[in-house]
């Protein structure tokens, strides 16, 4: 087998959605959008949903068809994009609840789908997504007499608990809210760590329950094993790989490995990042190439097998920082191309 493999850990993620769960003393949902941040929307809500998990994000309603048929009936399955062109049958059908963002989707969902729930979406500073404090304040009472479910908002600046931005937010979130009968969500896997204020009655941790920053204490979900196929003695003043940026200073023992940006391994990290054999981290020399990786092995006994690109010794936001990027982008980069595995007892 050439293909590297990537082992997903649902029993890491299910103890990350626990210990999160338990810094909270409200509802604890789980974001799935982008395919469960690249390590399965399916087999990732089933987990979490085992552990109690009963209201699910997604990114488009696309996404919420497919995790319906994951899960079945029972679960709750919100929509961040909202009630969009299109959209009427599989949120009618399946039960998917949108969040709205706009006039427009509002009057949409109420004319396509009455009496069917849905959740409001408030922008509180972020300008992305939601209802501005005018747009809803025209809206809050013909919303509140529907079958309204969540009212939530963002943090831009959650990861960066003494930014300003966080309490600017939570003071329009609570302008914009208070009084409102509906449960409120605030807080993403940053807003939770913030604190008890940020927490209201919903949180919906995403990135945190794959390993990611900034939950700094959850554990590795993500596994990248890859194959040695050839290694090479080179010698001093000697160049690997495109554009000879690497050369030898001495004597060295080069592995090509089988993996490359075609697997979402970014270029850019090539020149600070590190692979792993055993506990010994052995640098990537040469440009990453679209299949292929030159490490360094020098000294390395005996020959190895298969190096770690990405587990205990690597997390997500170590390759990040390599790449001058953020660990989202690294878990939702994995390609197709590797051997997928799933752990769980």
């Amino acid at each position: 087998m050439t293909a590297a493999t990537l082992t997903i850990d649902l029993d890491a993620i299910a103890a990350n959605w626990r210990a999160l769960d338990a810094k909270t003393a409200c509802e604890t949902a789980a974001v799935v959008k982008a395919n469960g941040y690249g390590c399965g929307a399916d087999r990732v809500a089933r987990r979490l949903a085992r552990e109690g998990a009963r209201r699910f994000f997604v990114a488009v309603a696309e996404e919420g068809a497919a995790l319906r048929q994951a899960l079945g009936p029972g679960p709750e399955i919100n929509v961040f994009s909202g009630h969009m062109p299109g959209d009427t049958d599989m949120i009618g059908d399946l039960g998917l609840v949108p969040m709205i963002n706009s006039l427009d989707q509002m009057l949409r969902h109420l004319e396509a789908l009455p009496g069917h729930p849905f959740g409001i979406q408030l922008d509180t500073g972020m300008n992305r997504l939601g209802m501005e404090p005018a747009e809803w304040s025209a809206l809050r009472e013909v919303a509140t007499q529907q079958n309204l479910t969540l009212v939530m908002s963002h943090l831009a600046c959650a990861d960066e608990p003494d930014h300003a931005m966080n309490a600017q937010q939570l003071k329009v979130f609570r302008q914009m809210t208070d009084g409102l009968r509906a449960p409120r969500s605030l807080s993403a896997t940053g807003g939770i760590l913030l604190g008890p204020d940020y927490h209201f009655d919903v949180t919906r941790p995403g990135v945190g329950l794959y390993g990611g920053r900034p939950f700094d204490d959850a554990m590795p979900v993500a596994h990248v094993q890859v194959p040695v196929i050839q290694v090479r003695d080179v010698e001093a003043g000697e160049t690997v790989g495109y554009g000879n940026t690497w050369t030898a200073q001495a004597p060295a023992r080069i592995a090509t490995i089988a993996a490359g940006y075609a697997d979402g391994i970014i270029r850019a990290m090539g020149p600070d990042a590190y692979v792993w054999v055993g506990e010994t981290p052995c640098k990537v020399v040469g440009r990453i190439s679209m299949d292929l990786i030159g490490v360094d092995v020098t000294g390395v006994s005996p020959e190895p097998q298969a190096v770690e690109l990405l587990g205990h010794h690597n997390g997500v936001d170590t390759l990040a920082d390599a790449a001058g990027t953020i660990g989202y982008e690294i878990l939702t980069s994995l390609g197709a191309r590797y051997r997928r595995r799933y752990h769980s007892a």
